[in-house]
């Protein structure tokens, strides 16, 4: 909505720039020259009401500028010609064709002011000069060339001034415009991102709680199926459940910690990625071999943080997805360009018919983990090898920024509790494609919670 008092906005969207007392003004003018010319005998009207209504039909009409500003120009024009043809020269005539001038310019109609105004200048001398004698005017009332210059400058002045008037006026708004379009992007890009940002808080809470409450899930099952016979592993089976509880709630509260505000201490929290890989495969609560390939190296913090989750968010798909005795392997192999990650459940079914089912098209752990992928510029793939009941991989390949070459890292890994490493034969060089690591030939303990698990830096082999 304009804002503004009411005779500063014209009806075309332009602004006049002088209040009503600007008429008021001009019939003060028109008035007080032409009764000083009267009382000099300058004025040659025989009617006092023709006087009266020649010096005032100019400055009322001006009452209209906003709604016909060319109409009332004429207006003027004609009133001040008519006055002038029986009156000595004198600027303050002007006054009112000048404002009208003033206002149809600023309100965008140059040409058409300029062209008022050389025709009112012309009609002018015209009347006054070349016409005078066969009109009969008196001879007072022809000015001379001093004074014919002035009207003319006075006129253009006021085409030129109402001009650079509007030109001002549309920059102002032009800038004002400029102003409200950057808050608005402003205004937009702060909803995107917190949109982005409430999507990527959704996609982490999903996978934190989705991995530890599917952990719990099979470790309380565990713990009332062994209750009455083995009490032993059943509390070994709710001290798992307590730990990933814990563990549940030191990631969530990583996750709520990117709330904080500039300023506000860091969580204290570790960041999580790979190097926490030791503790993710052990407390998956099945067998799972880990290979790890070429030269490890200090990974950029997204990537180091999307390679963690998509190992995490797959080893709870096989948890939920594959059949009464899942193992899994998990290969990581680094090479310049990129971190390769293959995820493989490699269970195989106790008994025909017994077999796992694959995680749901479209699911929202599926599209969670191809969504980290892409947003690094990497891609993703899942699905069955060889059939339903051959296992299901997951493959992602992560781009990383070329950075300068570092040392060799020194023992990525390390097993603890009941994982442990063997020293098998080792790799000499990475191989030509990238390969998922073999299926684990051994079983899992029977009811033993967070069974055994391979690590391997540079190396593979498998444990019992």
């Amino acid at each position: 909505m304009a804002s503004g008092p009411p005779w500063r906005r014209s009806r075309r969207g332009g602004h006049t720039g002088w209040p009503p007392g600007a008429v008021i003004a001009a019939s003060i003018f028109h008035l007080a020259g032409a009764n000083s010319l009267a009382e000099r005998g300058g004025v040659h009207l025989a009617s006092p009401v023709l006087y009266y209504l020649l010096l005032l039909a100019g400055p009322m009409a001006l009452f209209w500028k906003r709604r016909a500003p060319l109409a009332v120009f004429v207006i003027t024009a004609v009133a001040s010609l008519a006055f002038a043809t029986r009156a000595e020269p004198y600027w303050m005539y002007a006054v009112a064709p000048a404002l009208a001038l003033f206002a149809l310019a600023k309100q965008g109609r140059r040409i058409e002011a300029a062209i008022g105004a050389a025709g009112a200048w012309l009609l002018y001398v015209l009347l006054t000069v070349a016409l005078a004698g066969p009109l009969g005017l008196p001879g007072a009332v022809s000015p001379s060339m001093r004074e014919m210059l002035l009207a003319g400058v006075g006129l253009g002045a006021s085409v030129l001034t109402g001009t650079v008037s509007k030109v001002r006026h549309e920059q102002l708004a032009a800038l004002a415009r400029a102003r409200e379009e950057q808050e608005r992007a402003a205004a937009e890009q702060k909803r995107r991102q917190a949109s982005e940002e409430r999507l990527r808080m959704a996609q982490e809470l999903h996978d934190v709680l989705g991995h530890h409450l599917s952990l719990i899930n099979v470790q309380a099952g565990v713990g009332l199926h062994l209750m009455d016979n083995r009490p032993e592993q059943a509390r070994e089976a709710l001290s798992a459940i307590k730990t990933a509880s814990a563990e549940a709630l030191r990631e969530v509260r990583s996750v709520l910690g990117v709330l904080r505000t500039e300023g506000e201490a860091a969580p204290r929290q570790p960041a999580l990625g790979l190097s926490r890989l030791t503790d993710l495969t052990a407390d998956a609560g099945f067998p799972v071999h880990t290979t790890i390939l070429g030269e490890p190296r200090a990974l950029p913090a997204e990537v180091d943080r999307a390679a963690y989750r998509i190992v995490q968010e797959s080893l709870t798909n096989v948890r939920r997805h594959a059949g009464p005795d899942p193992t899994a392997s998990v290969e990581i192999r680094h090479t310049p360009a990129a971190l390769l990650l293959s995820i493989t459940n490699t269970g195989v079914p106790s008994e025909v018919g017994n077999s796992w089912s694959p995680p749901p098209e479209g699911s929202s752990g599926l599209a969670g983990m191809r969504a980290r992928a892409e947003s690094l510029g990497g891609s993703f793939t899942a699905g069955p090898l060889h059939g339903e009941t051959s296992g299901y991989q997951v493959t992602a390949v992560l781009p990383i920024p070329p950075a300068p070459p570092a040392a060799p890292a020194s023992a990525l890994l390390s097993a603890s509790g009941s994982a442990s490493v063997s020293d098998a034969a080792a790799v000499r060089g990475p191989a030509p494609g990238f390969t998922p690591a073999p299926a684990v030939p051994s079983a899992p303990v029977a009811g033993a919670p967070g069974a055994s698990v391979g690590l391997e830096t540079g190396q593979t082999g498998e444990t019992g």
